[in-house]
């Protein structure tokens, strides 16, 4: 696309939105640059360290992080806005933040390929929709959505984790940075 950059580190290319995109471009791209910060946050990390929390009391850390956003693109493009009938991921009546709640035996391979796998049937269902068309599912709150709406919610959310991201990877290995 006209007026985009690719930036890379490691293995994640992370694509800066272009100045000049439409609108519905532009929420794409920000969305898309966000998702890729927080892939970007976890690389070159191993499973111990992707579950290191950041500190006490919390037990927030990278691992959980993706998990996270594994469940808020579920919820937000299947739930939500195309009204999928489907499980949370890891989440339960007996823990809610289940997708918080790493184990032992949680891994970044399994967490990242059910992230992607969120990311891709998103982008699938935003596709055949309008920016100001209204979500087909029920929301807890009863409130309605336009794609929009969603799209700008998921840049916050994804903006607002990447900082946690920031802090927990400083604190696990020192690195820094976008």
């Amino acid at each position: 696309m006209p007026g985009m950059t690719t930036e890379q580190i490691d293995t994640t290319p992370r694509v800066s939105p272009s100045t000049t995109s439409d609108e519905r471009e532009a929420l794409e791209q920000w969305l898309d640059f966000h998702r890729a910060t927080l892939a970007r946050k976890c690389e070159g990390l191993d499973d111990v360290q992707l579950r290191t929390p950041s500190a006490p009391p919390s037990d927030l850390n990278l691992l959980g992080l993706v998990r996270h956003m594994a469940q808020v693109e579920r919820g937000w493009f299947r739930h939500t806005l195309a009204g999928e009938e489907t499980d949370w991921i890891y989440s339960s009546e007996e823990d809610r933040d289940g997708d918080i709640h790493t184990k032992e035996g949680d891994t970044y391979e399994e967490a990242f390929a059910t992230w992607q796998a969120e990311i891709a049937h998103a982008r699938a269902l935003a596709a055949t929709r309008g920016l100001d068309d209204l979500d087909s599912g029920k929301h807890h709150s009863g409130t309605r959505f336009n794609l929009r709406w969603i799209y700008l919610h998921m840049i916050e959310e994804y903006a607002r984790h990447n900082g946690h991201a920031d802090l927990l990877r400083e604190r696990i290995d020192g690195a820094t940075g976008d």
